[in-house]
């Protein structure tokens, strides 16, 4: 912690601290109530994000073969004489 002092935190040292387990049930229970927690989006905000997705990924397919393709065509240039 932060508000630790010095001596407080050496004196523990040697000792680790023991945690208690959880059961399979109470991390259900605990899984369970985090999910209802979750703002699931809508199927057009779904729709919408996919899109965008895809746009981006084949955007940066685009760049990166236009950038491969020109490397080669200078080291073929480079080397071809």
């Amino acid at each position: 912690m932060a508000t630790e002092t010095r001596d407080a935190a050496t004196e523990d040292k040697g000792k680790p601290e023991k945690r208690k387990r959880t059961s399979p049930l109470l991390f259900i229970r605990q899984v369970v109530g985090e999910l209802r927690k979750v703002i699931w989006p809508t199927r057009g905000e779904l729709v919408n994000y996919t899109i965008v997705s895809l746009v981006f990924v084949l955007f940066m397919i685009g760049i990166v073969t236009l950038l491969d393709w020109g490397i080669q065509k200078g080291i073929y240039a480079l080397f071809a004489g």
